[in-house]
């Protein structure tokens, strides 16, 4: 019971640790987002966002996966506790991000003109991306010392160098836009990636992984499983973005501008408002699953009690969304994105499902199962947006709302039963308890918001959120012994 309690503490920890994190980028992106509106307008938004938007795929293409993939190599070299071992990871690893790093470099540096074209219609942008391809080489680094707290689970160094980077970004780029205007863009943009790399270099050289001296042999053997499973993450990747923007290109042929603006900046509230809890739980699960990946039975029991902590901290905050979204809106856009209401509470539905989904789907890459994950990934995002699609054109933005209940459903038994057969995994009966319970309390919220008139239908609302609020505590006491931590925490002060 006790080792299971410090199990529980640790997703706790960790998911505490970097939901604050991702609060606190969440409130410097808005705040530079505001500034930034009135330096340099719309205009110098959009060229900022096709600027990165080009990177960013061109990255996708040549970083293999690093990012991800390696913190399973990391984490199962720690797990050993060879600290020769994990020298040698390391040491494969910032060769290999080095190499990716000048790859991404020097094709976007070729392909500028086109890339310029591509974008903007015409070549007036080679330069901007001449420099700016600089940024794929910091990027790549940087990715290689996360990667190195990550898969050592340094998370303190890891939280305080993501805070460091948010508060730099708004420090650095006020005053260049203010000073330059448009003329500023691209070296914000290169100054906030050469600060992030020097943070990560800063924080990891904190860790004392040595670098030591490896031959080609070493680094082709150890550097094969990385790159392998890296590549086809790195293409799995581009499948979502691929949906993505099919989705929104039927949207706006069918819809018109302003609808694709309606849909994005509703599941933009979803993905970033809630979706910073899978986030934030994904930097010390994974390289904790993979360093159990080995045993089938511990990664079972990992993947259930990450359920559970996932269920516990996302049901009140899902059943708050569903009732009080009008308000959130509001709060955050404008009375203009209400239409978005319906679509939203439906997506908060479908979130009960995708945490669930999420935890199993990360045994595929913690098993190394790259080319089970990619074609996993694949089917899901083909469905998805035939849902999409389907639901678009019979009920409008609720139907992309049902969809995505729908999507999610189809997943988690898609992977739970990839997993079940693959690796004996099953859902234990306390999962199953507090999933229950809360999706049951979810679907009161929604039928109450949907069918009882105001103000009845806050109060009834309210209410159902405070029981959620208060079983989704007792539950977490009962795996966590919250009240132990309080009085620990007390007796220091």
């Amino acid at each position: 019971m006790e080792e299971n309690q410090d199990s529980y503490r640790q997703i706790f920890k960790a998911t505490s640790l970097f939901g604050g994190v991702q609060v606190f980028n969440i409130i410097i992106s808005i705040i530079r987002s505001k500034f930034v509106a009135i330096l340099i307008g719309p205009t110098g938004m959009g060229i900022t966002g096709l600027l990165t938007t080009s990177i960013g795929f061109v990255s996708a293409l040549t970083n293999f996966g690093l990012g991800t993939s390696a913190v399973k190599n990391v984490a199962a070299a720690a797990a050993t506790g060879d600290k020769s071992r994990v020298s040698t990871v390391v040491t494969v690893l910032r060769r290999l991000v080095w190499i990716t790093g000048l790859l991404g470099m020097v094709l976007t540096a070729v392909l500028s003109p086109w890339l310029s074209d591509l974008t903007f219609g015409s070549k007036e942008y080679t330069l901007a991306f001449i420099w700016i391809s600089v940024t794929l080489l910091f990027q790549q680094l940087s990715s290689g010392q996360i990667v190195v707290l990550q898969g050592l689970r340094r998370l303190q160094y890891l939280a305080k160098a993501n805070m460091a980077g948010a508060v730099l970004g708004l420090v650095i780029s006020i005053p260049v836009y203010y000073v330059w205007r448009l003329d500023g863009i691209v070296p914000v943009i290169i100054i906030s990636s050469l600060t992030a790399m020097l943070l990560s270099w800063f924080y990891a050289r904190k860790v004392g992984v040595r670098t030591i001296k490896i031959n080609t042999k070493t680094i082709t053997a150890e550097g094969k499983e990385m790159l392998k499973m890296g590549f086809v993450l790195s293409i799995s990747g581009l499948i979502p973005l691929g949906t993505s923007y099919i989705i929104r290109i039927y949207i706006s042929n069918n819809g018109g501008v302003d609808q694709v603006g309606l849909y994005t900046a509703g599941f933009a509230i979803i993905n970033t408002y809630v979706g910073m809890i899978f986030s934030a739980m994904s930097m010390d699960y994974y390289p904790r699953l993979a360093g159990v990946s080995h045993d089938n039975k511990k990664t079972a029991e990992l993947i259930n009690q990450q359920s559970e902590i996932a269920i516990l901290i996302l049901a009140p905050i899902l059943a708050v969304f569903i009732v009080f979204i009008q308000y959130v809106i509001i709060l955050l856009y404008s009375t203009k994105f209400v239409p978005v209401n319906g679509m939203i509470q439906w997506a908060a539905m479908g979130m009960y499902f995708k945490a669930v989904s999420w935890a199993i789907a990360f045994i595929l890459l913690a098993k190394g199962a790259s080319r089970l994950f990619f074609w996993n990934e694949l089917i899901a995002n083909i469905y998805i947006l035939g849902f999409n699609i389907i639901g678009y054109k019979l009920a409008g933005f609720n139907g992309l709302g049902i969809s995505f209940v729908a999507g999610y459903f189809v997943y988690l038994i898609q992977v739970f039963f990839l997993a079940h057969y693959k690796y004996d995994f099953l859902f234990q009966f306390d999962f199953f308890k507090l999933f229950g319970i809360q999706l049951t309390l979810g679907i009161a919220c929604f039928t109450i918001i949907r069918f009882l008139q105001t103000p009845w239908s806050y109060f009834a609302g309210g209410a159902t959120i405070v029981f959620s609020t208060w079983l989704s505590v007792k539950e977490l006491d009962k795996r966590l012994g919250l009240k132990a931590i309080w009085i620990n925490f007390r007796s220091r002060f």
